[in-house]
């Protein structure tokens, strides 16, 4: 039902470690349209802006569903997206490491 029946996104896909943020015209965008999950990750990301994983997360919802959801508010305009930056091809493995230690902690 959140996604009218689709499985995936026809475009706009999204990295779990993107960063979604609302646009400069979002506030300038009806929200009529927009259905209760769509509502919920503008509200989130009105304070800040969050990367995919954080946003399915707080929102309780699968990956797969709010990159469905992400992907109708990127193309009406509500959302704008960065892939991370990094400075080499090789991750961090320290970064790495803490991330994963953060994670345990969960």
């Amino acid at each position: 039902m959140v996604t009218s029946g689709r499985s995936y996104a026809s475009r706009n896909h999204f990295d779990v470690i993107s960063l979604i943020t609302l646009s400069d015209s979002a506030s300038h965008l009806g929200r009529a349209t927009l259905n209760p999950e769509q509502l919920a990750i503008c509200d989130k990301l009105a304070s800040s802006a969050q990367s995919v994983a954080e946003l399915s997360a707080a929102l309780r919802l699968p990956v797969s569903v709010l990159r469905i959801l992400l992907a109708d508010l990127m193309t009406s305009g509500h959302i704008t997206s960065r892939q991370r930056i990094t400075d080499s091809a090789d991750p961090d493995r320290q970064l790495l490491e803490d991330v994963l230690a953060g994670l345990r902690r969960l």
